[in-house]
């Protein structure tokens, strides 16, 4: 057996991982009219076959009609996502690769022209500045419509085949409840810290009563917004400890930062030329504090990183979701030593410029990614 950190197994609740990486929730914009077809499926089994341990997909799948979606998100509202799902997680499991998706509602991080045309809910009508849509502020009935429809697609993707969710709250509607800058209700669901946490209980709540305790559920959330008036740092660590404490989540996906204009969306998502890992250590912080399984992603381009992450304790499962779509063989390089192979991902974020102008992820030095079903990742040597 390997003595490499990164090729460990790793227990999460029932489910054996077969080592430490991970691609985190991204969205690549493959979905055809919202269902993750074969294309979509392809993308991932490519990494699956590779060696990844868990393949987080579907960046933002939608779980409202409310919640339009803003880059060709996966429609967990649809019953007929639900084969399609089954052929993806199968198609990962035949590999022996662990597959989870990441639920949300958008709340004010989209626009009212996208998808049926409804308006943007939240929890203030204070506007994004990236989406710019002005939000209707959420009323009793929406609320109480929403926390029902994230437990129906909670339990569409259990019956896909799913091995758990993640729910996101950084830049989403969860965590608008959760920030004083976009959070303007009255009680029950605004004012006071624990008010604005009320729909994040409500909603663990309903998906537990729907696909009961031992399917898994993790929260993707920021523990510090990084401006005034956000969620700090303090407040950040006590919503970890009070996830942890309600025995409804099974991990932390650690994010630091906000996403609601270019800035904050570049400080999160680090491009060439900046640091790589900045978050690190305040994701080994959240794990220290709350001994809850840990991920976090954020510009963890190489694999030394990686291993310095889990060789201190600073991570439980590392995110390397860029690095995979320029390079989805990197286990299966380091398994067999060939670690001075990996095409690295230089941070041009290519990929993510296309998606955020409408179209769908394409490497800027991978011309396989994306193009699984007619592109091979590995090219054998010409004869001589």
């Amino acid at each position: 057996m390997s003595s490499d950190p990164i090729l460990q197994p790793y227990r999460l609740k029932h489910l054996v991982l077969r080592n430490r990486i991970m691609t985190t929730s991204h969205e690549p914009a493959y979905a055809e009219d919202g269902l993750p077809k074969d294309r979509y499926r392809a993308y991932h089994e490519a990494r699956a076959r590779a060696g990844i341990a868990l393949a987080m997909t579907a960046g933002s799948a939608s779980v409202s009609r409310s919640s339009p979606p803003s880059f060709n998100n996966i429609l967990a509202y649809k019953d007929e996502v639900v084969p399609w799902i089954r052929r993806l997680t199968d198609a990962c499991h035949e590999h022996g690769c662990a597959v989870m998706i990441q639920l949300t509602h958008l709340g004010r991080r989209t626009h009212w022209s996208k998808g049926d045309w409804l308006p943007v809910l939240a929890p203030s009508h204070h506007r994004e500045a990236a989406h710019r849509a002005f939000p209707k502020k959420l009323e009793d009935w929406d609320i109480e419509r929403i926390i029902s429809e994230y437990a129906d697609a909670a339990e569409r993707m259990k019956d896909g085949g799913m091995d758990g969710i993640e729910l996101i709250a950084y830049g989403h509607l969860i965590d608008q409840f959760w920030s004083p800058l976009t959070n303007t209700l009255e009680p029950p669901y605004g004012g006071s810290f624990d008010n604005r946490l009320r729909f994040t209980w409500d909603v663990l709540d309903a998906i537990r009563e729907r696909v009961g305790d031992k399917f898994i559920v993790g929260m993707r959330f920021t523990a510090d917004e990084r401006r005034p008036g956000g969620i700090s740092v303090e407040e950040g660590l006590e919503i970890a400890r009070r996830l942890k404490a309600s025995g409804k989540v099974d991990f932390l996906n650690v994010i630091r930062g906000h996403i609601d204009n270019d800035p904050g969306l570049t400080d999160v998502i680090p491009v060439q030329g900046m640091k790589s890992a900045p978050f690190l250590d305040f994701a080994g912080t959240i794990r220290k504090e709350t001994g809850m399984p840990t991920f976090h992603a954020a510009r963890i381009p190489d694999v030394a990183t990686a291993r310095h992450a889990i060789a201190t304790g600073l991570l439980d499962m590392v995110g390397m979701t860029r690095a995979h779509v320029a390079d989805p063989l990197i286990v299966k390089k380091v398994m067999e030593g060939r670690e001075h192979d990996i095409r690295p991902c230089v941070g041009a974020n290519y990929c993510l410029d296309r998606i955020y102008a409408g179209g769908e992820a394409l490497c800027v030095h991978n011309p396989a990614t994306g193009r699984e079903l007619s592109m091979p990742h590995e090219i054998a040597p010409a004869d001589t």
